[in-house]
């Protein structure tokens, strides 16, 4: 992959971490949720450190983006790396960039010495699905997602 490299998101990034946030978000026909600014960007990412950003790039252009963080298993008794977005603009998909990223990412894990590696993918994204299939990812049929946000979350811990 002639013209690409990698490269970890830095303060400076927050603008265009941002706008790869709001293209994914328009991907999954969810932008009417993204409430992120750069301010809260800049706060969790960096002063928090909170999550991490790769960037993907060709020629020195961003053209991909993967944001995740640390998590624990109790159960492997380890922490692993969780995988909150990843996202390369349509233009520059087939190239190999995704799973570059989706490489570097196992390459920290194992680095860490995290017990595993994790993500979650929406069950209309087949092209994605059949993506993380072709490199031995297996989808966690048996567990369901639940969330608690906003005014809920807030309830909850005045309970």
């Amino acid at each position: 992959m002639e013209g690409f490299s990698i490269r970890r998101a830095e303060e400076k990034d927050c603008g265009l971490i941002l706008y790869f946030i709001k293209a994914l978000a328009a991907y999954e026909k969810m932008s009417d949720e993204v409430v992120a600014t750069e301010e809260l960007l800049r706060e969790w990412l960096f002063e928090k450190r909170s999550a991490e950003v790769l960037f993907a790039c060709e020629n020195g252009r961003e053209v991909g983006f993967a944001l995740f963080f640390h998590n624990f298993s109790t159960f492997v008794g380890r922490a692993g790396l969780y995988l909150e977005d990843l996202y390369v603009l349509p233009e520059y998909r087939g190239k190999g960039y995704g799973k570059a990223l989706l490489k570097r990412l196992a390459a920290i894990a194992a680095e860490c010495g995290c017990g595993r590696m994790e993500w979650v993918c929406l069950d209309w994204n087949r092209p994605s699905m059949d993506f993380y299939r072709s490199l031995g990812a297996i989808p966690m049929d048996e567990w369901t997602i639940w969330r608690v946000s906003g005014e809920t979350l807030d309830q909850l811990a005045k309970d």
